[in-house]
C-alpha cells in the first residue's frame, strides 16, 4: 500500500505540473494573440495552439490531478481534516479550477474573433496560477496551520 501511494502521489505531482504549465503558458498566448491581426496566418496559428494547449494537455491534466489528489484525499488517516491547511489549499485548487475555465472562455473568444480584452487583462491574468501554486505549495510543504 504505501508503494501504491507513492505512485499515486508522484502521478499527482505529475499531473498538476502538467496543468501549472498550461495555466502559464495559456494567458501568454493570449497576450501575442491580442497583437495579431483577426483572420490572418498569425491569429489562425494562435487559435489552433491554444486549442491544442487547452483540449490535449490542460484539460486531461486538470482531470488527472483531481482523480489522484481525490484518491489521496479519501485514503484514510493521510490528511487530518481538522488542519486549516487542506481547506486553504483546496480553496486554493478551486480558484486554480475558475481560472482554468474562465481561460477557456476566453480562448472561445479568440476562436470567434471576438475578445475584447487588453494584453494588460491577459498580463495579469497570468499572474494569478502562480499566485496559487505558490500558495499550494507552502500549505502543502510547510502546513502553517
Amino acid at each position: 500500500m504505501d508503494t501504491l501511494l507513492l505512485v499515486i502521489k508522484a502521478l499527482h505531482v505529475i499531473s498538476v505540473i502538467a496543468w501549472m504549465a498550461g495555466l502559464l503558458y495559456l494567458p501568454r498566448l493570449f497576450v501575442y494573440h491580442c497583437d495579431a491581426e483577426p483572420g490572418s496566418v498569425q491569429s489562425e496559428t494562435f487559435k489552433v495552439m491554444e486549442r491544442r494547449l487547452l483540449r490535449a494537455i490542460m484539460n486531461p491534466a486538470m482531470i488527472a490531478s483531481f482523480l489522484f489528489g481525490a484518491i489521496m484525499l479519501a485514503t484514510p488517516g493521510l490528511i487530518d481534516w481538522s488542519s486549516g491547511w487542506i481547506w486553504v489549499k483546496l480553496a486554493a485548487v478551486a480558484l486554480l479550477t475558475v481560472m482554468h475555465m474562465k481561460f477557456g472562455r476566453w480562448r472561445k473568444d479568440f476562436e470567434a474573433d471576438a475578445n475584447t480584452r487588453s494584453t494588460k487583462t491577459y498580463r495579469l491574468a497570468n499572474e494569478a496560477p502562480t499566485l496559487l501554486m505558490v500558495i499550494i505549495v507552502v500549505m502543502v510543504i510547510v502546513r502553517p496551520f
